[in-house]
C-alpha cells in the first residue's frame, strides 16, 4: 500500500529495517553532492529497501516532494514517461510536459528496478537532468544506467557473523542474525536466537552470503524446520557456490538456489500454482487464481488450499485491499520471476498467459457492460487495482500472431475507463497500436474507432478524431449494423461538437444517435453522454429550455439505471445552462455535485472542466481573487490530465477570455497574477477542496469566528444548516441544492455532528437564535 501525501509518495514499511546504518550514512551524505545517485546489486540484495529508507530520511530537503517511481512491472519503455508522471501527479503526460513540470522543481525520483528498461531509463533520466537543475535522481538498478553523471553505490550483502567468537557473545549478533531472527519471529513468536542456537543460525547466513532475501526465506522455514534442520537441508541439497555457468555471480546461484529450496519444500499442487500464479503481474485475487490456475492438476477446489500453503512458505504475500473488501495475493519480484521460469520448463507458459488474457478480457467486457448502474465505483476501483494485469493482457493480444482482433475487443471495451477514469493518453497509446496492427475492417476495429475517437477529442486531437469516427461511420452503414451506425454518429456529433462547427448539424447527429439508441433499447453511460452533448449543443444555440429538459431527460437516466459516473457530466451541463439562464447559485451548486462525485471515479477530465467553469461563476458573481485562483488551478490541471482546456474548444475560449479580462481588470495585472500563480501551485487535491468552498488543507475557506458556531462548517454544510433550519426535508435539500438525496442525508449528518446535535429540531432552534443574534 502507498501512502500519498501532498509532497510525494513512498510505500509504508510492512517489515523492521534490518542494520545498514554505514550505507544508510553515506548514502545520506553522496545524495545530496550528485545528481542521479544509483544503487547496484543482485536481485534480493535489499537495494529497494535502503533506497526508500534513504528516501525517507531525507525527505525534508525536497520541499517538492519525494517519488517512488515503481518499474518492476512495466515491460513496455514507451510508457516509461507515462510511468514517471502518473507517479508525480502528472496523467497522460508527453516527455515535454514531464519535463516542463520538473524544471523548477526541488524534487527527489525513486526509479526503482531499472535494469530491465536501462536504455529508456538512461535516455529519460539524463534529459530531465538537464532540465531540472533541482532535481536528484535515486536508482536501483542490478546494473550502472550509465547516464552522464551518475554516482554509483553497490550495495552489498548484510556482512557475515564471526563463527569463532563464543557464544552468546552480543557481538556476534550481527545485521544477518538479527534480520534471521526478527523474520524468524514473525512466524514462531516465541522464536529468539539464543547461546545454543546462534552458531547454527550464524552458519545459515553464512552459506546464504548475508543476501537479505535468501535469509527472509530460510527464516520462514523455522515455521516447519528448526535451525539445525534448516542448516542441513542447505549443506544437503544446495552445495552453495559451486554449481551453475561460472559465469554467474555466485550470490546469484546462492538465491537460485534458496528458491528451489523453497519450492521443493512446497507439495505438486503448490509447485505447480506458484508457477502459474507468475503470470500476474502485482498480484491477484482468489477469483483470478481458480479461474486462470486451476486444472490439470489442480482441481478448482484445491486452489483455495494451495494458495493459504504458499501464504504460509511466504512464496505468496497476503494484502488487504484498503479500497473493498477482497484480499489479493502477491508475489516478490524474484519468487516471481523463479515460477516464471518453472512453468516454461513445464511448457505452460504459452496456455496460462492466454488464460491470463481471456479472464481479464472477460473481466473488461463485464465490467464494460456493468458500468452503466450502480457498481460503478466498485468497477473502477478494480479495474484501477487489475491495471498492470490489463497492461500484460493487452501486450499478449499486441505480441501474439493472430490475436489482433481481441486486442481490438479489448480496449475497446476499457472506454468506461479511458475515458471515465482518468488515463486518456494510455488509452490512445493502446488504441491506436491496435488499429495500426488490424487495418481489415470489421466489427471490432469499428468500436475501437470510435472509443479512440472519443479519446482523441477529449486531447483535443481532433482532426484525428474525425477520421476515426467517419471510417466507423462509413462501416456501419455499409455493414448494416445500427448498433455501431448510432456509436458512429455519436463519435462524429462529438468532434462536430469540439470543432465548434455547424451547431444544427451537431444537434441533428445527436438526434439521430438518441433515436438509434432508444430504438434498439440501447441505455449506457454512452447514450447519457450523448443527451449531455446535446443539451450543451442546444446551451449553446441558446435554446435554455430545451437544453434544460434533455439534461432532465439525461438525469432521470441515470437516476433509473444508478450510475454516477455520467450523472456528473449532466449536472455539470446543467451547471453552464443555469449559469446562462442567470441563476450563479444553482448553476455553482450543480458543479459542486459534480465535481465531488467525479473525485470518486479520479475522473481528471471531469475535474478540470468543473473548476474551470466554477472560476467563470465567481467572475461572473463579482468574486475575482476567487475566479483568479481557480483559472490557475485549471491552468495547471489541463496539462497535468493530459486534455486540452475547454477554453481551446472555439465556442467556449471567449467566455474563458472574458472572465480572465474582466478579472484581470478588477485586480490589477499584479494582484491577478499573485491569485493566479496561487492556483497553480496547487495540486490536483489542493485544487478540488479549494473550488468546493475549502482551502488546501481541507479547512473552510470562510474565516473562523469564535462567536459563529458555523465557522467549522464547509460552505456547502452551512447550506444545509440552512435548509435545516428551514424545515426542509432530505429530499427537498436534495432538489433545492441539486444533488442526489444520499448526499444531502450524508451533508445532513455531518453538519449535526460537527454542531453536537442528536437531530434536526435542535439545530433549528439554536440556528434560529442565532440568526437573532446576528441579525441573519
Amino acid at each position: 500500500m502507498v501512502t500519498r501525501s501532498e509532497k510525494g509518495s513512498l510505500p509504508a514499511e510492512v517489515t523492521s529495517f534490518v542494520g545498514r546504518r554505514r550505507e544508510m550514512a553515506e548514502v545520506k551524505k553522496v545524495l545530496p553532492a550528485v545528481r542521479m545517485l544509483t544503487l547496484t546489486g543482485p536481485g534480493g540484495v535489499g537495494k529497494t529497501r535502503l533506497a526508500l529508507r534513504v528516501a525517507m530520511q531525507t525527505r525534508r530537503a525536497f520541499p517538492d516532494g519525494v517519488f517512488l517511481v515503481e518499474l518492476a512491472a512495466l515491460q513496455d519503455h514507451a510508457l516509461l514517461e507515462q510511468t514517471v508522471a502518473d507517479a508525480i501527479g502528472l496523467r497522460d503526460q508527453s516527455r515535454e510536459v514531464l519535463v516542463d513540470h520538473l524544471r523548477g522543481k526541488q524534487l527527489l525520483l525513486v526509479l526503482d528496478n531499472c535494469e530491465h528498461l536501462g536504455a529508456a531509463c538512461r535516455v529519460l533520466a539524463g534529459e530531465l537532468l538537464a532540465a531540472a537543475p533541482r532535481l536528484r535522481i535515486l536508482a536501483t538498478s542490478r546494473q550502472a544506467l550509465r547516464t552522464p553523471g551518475e554516482h554509483i553505490r553497490p550495495v552489498l550483502p548484510l556482512p557475515l557473523p564471526d563463527l569463532d567468537v563464543t557464544p552468546g557473545d552480543d557481538s556476534a549478533a550481527g545485521d544477518a542474525i538479527q534480520l534471521f531472527s526478527e523474520r524468524a519471529a514473525a512466524v514462531v513468536p516465541d522464536f529468539v536466537v539464543t547461546p545454543a542456537n546462534q552458531a547454527t543460525v550464524a552458519r545459515i547466513c553464512q552459506q546464504l552470503d548475508g543476501l537479505p532475501l535468501a535469509i527472509e526465506l530460510a527464516a520462514a522455514r523455522v515455521q516447519i524446520l528448526s535451525p539445525e534442520q534448516i542448516l542441513q537441508r542447505l549443506d544437503d541439497r544446495f552445495r552453495l557456490l559451486t554449481a551453475g555457468s561460472p559465469a554467474v555471480l555466485p550470490r546469484h546461484r546462492t538465491l537460485q538456489e534458496v528458491m528451489n529450496w523453497s519450492y521443493a519444500l512446497c507439495s505438486p499442487a503448490e509447485q505447480r500454482l506458484w508457477a502459474r500464479m507468475s503470470v500476474f503481474v502485482r498480484g491477484c485475487d482468489l477469483d483470478a487464481a481458480e479461474a486462470v490456475c486451476a486444472g490439470d492438476g489442480i482441481p478448482p477446489e484445491d486452489v483455495i488450499d494451495a494458495v493459504a500453503g504458499l501464504v504460509d512458505k511466504s512464496v505468496l504475500v497476503r494484502e488487504e485491499d484498503g479500497d473493498s473488501a477482497s484480499v489479493r495475493y502477491l508475489m516478490l519480484d524474484t519468487i516471481r520471476h523463479y515460477g516464471r521460469e518453472k512453468l516454461r520448463a513445464a511448457d505452460e507458459e504459452a496456455a496460462l498467459r492466454r488464460r491470463h488474457r481471456d479472464y481479464f478480457l472477460k473481466l473488461t467486457e463485464r465490467h464494460a457492460a456493468e458500468w452503466f448502474g450502480p457498481a460503478q465505483e466498485e468497477i473502477a476501483v478494480r479495474s484501477r487495482r487489475e491495471f498492470a494485469n490489463l497492461r500484460l493482457a493487452l501486450k499478449y493480444c499486441l505480441n501474439t500472431p493472430g490475436e489482433s482482433q481481441t486486442g481490438l475487443r479489448m480496449a475497446a471495451a476499457l472506454h468506461f475507463y479511458w475515458y471515465g477514469c482518468g488515463p486518456l493518453a494510455e488509452g490512445r497509446h493502446w488504441l491506436d497500436r491496435m488499429l495500426t496492427l488490424d487495418v481489415t475492417p470489421s466489427r471490432a476495429r469499428a468500436a475501437a474507432l470510435w472509443t479512440n475517437s472519443h479519446l482523441a477529442v477529449a486531447q483535443g486531437d481532433r482532426a484525428a478524431a474525425a477520421d476515426m469516427a467517419e471510417e466507423c461511420f462509413q462501416w456501419a452503414r455499409s455493414a448494416g449494423d445500427k448498433n455501431m451506425l448510432a456509436h458512429g454518429l455519436f463519435a462524429l456529433g462529438t468532434v462536430e461538437w469540439a470543432n465548434g462547427g455547424d451547431l444544427p448539424r451537431t444537434l441533428a447527429l445527436m438526434e439521430d444517435c438518441l433515436a438509434l439508441f432508444e430504438a434498439l433499447g440501447v441505455m449506457t453511460a454512452v447514450t447519457a453522454i450523448a443527451y449531455v452533448t446535446m443539451s450543451a449543443t442546444l446551451t449553446q444555440l441558446n435554446d435554455l429550455d430545451r437544453a434544460m429538459a434533455v439534461s432532465q431527460q439525461a438525469g432521470a437516466l441515470c437516476d433509473q439505471h444508478g450510475d454516477r459516473w455520467a450523472r456528473t457530466y449532466v449536472l455539470y451541463i446543467r451547471s453552464l445552462t443555469e449559469w446562462m439562464r442567470g441563476d450563479v447559485a444553482r448553476a455553482r451548486a450543480c458543479a459542486e455535485e459534480a465535481l465531488r462525485d467525479q473525485q470518486i471515479f479520479k475522473d481528471a477530465l471531469g475535474t478540470v472542466f468543473v473548476i474551470e467553469s466554477l472560476a467563470w461563476y465567481a467572475g461572473s458573481s463579482g468574486e475575482h481573487e476567487r475566479a483568479a485562483v481557480l483559472l490557475g488551478a485549471a491552468h495547471r490541471l489541463y496539462p497535468m490530465e493530459g486534455s486540452k482546456p475547454l477554453a481551446d474548444l472555439p465556442r467556449y475560449y471567449l467566455v474563458h477570455d472574458e472572465c480572465e479580462r474582466q478579472t484581470r481588470h478588477a485586480l490589477g495585472d499584479r494582484g491577478f497574477q499573485t491569485a493566479f500563480d496561487r492556483g497553480v501551485s496547487f495540486e490536483s487535491a489542493q485544487a478540488v477542496a479549494y473550488a468546493l468552498g475549502e482551502d488546501a488543507d481541507g479547512t473552510t475557506s470562510a474565516p473562523a469566528a469564535a462567536d459563529d458556531p458555523l465557522a467549522q462548517l464547509t460552505r456547502r454544510e452551512r447550506q444545509v444548516a440552512e435548509l435545516i433550519a428551514e424545515g426542509l426535508s432530505n429530499k427537498d435539500i436534495a432538489a433545492r441544492l441539486v444533488i442526489s438525496t444520499r448526499t444531502a442525508e450524508g451533508h445532513v449528518q455531518n453538519v449535526l455532528t460537527k454542531l453536537g446535535f442528536t437531530n434536526r429540531v435542535q439545530l433549528a432552534a439554536s440556528f434560529g437564535e442565532y440568526r437573532q443574534v446576528r441579525n441573519l
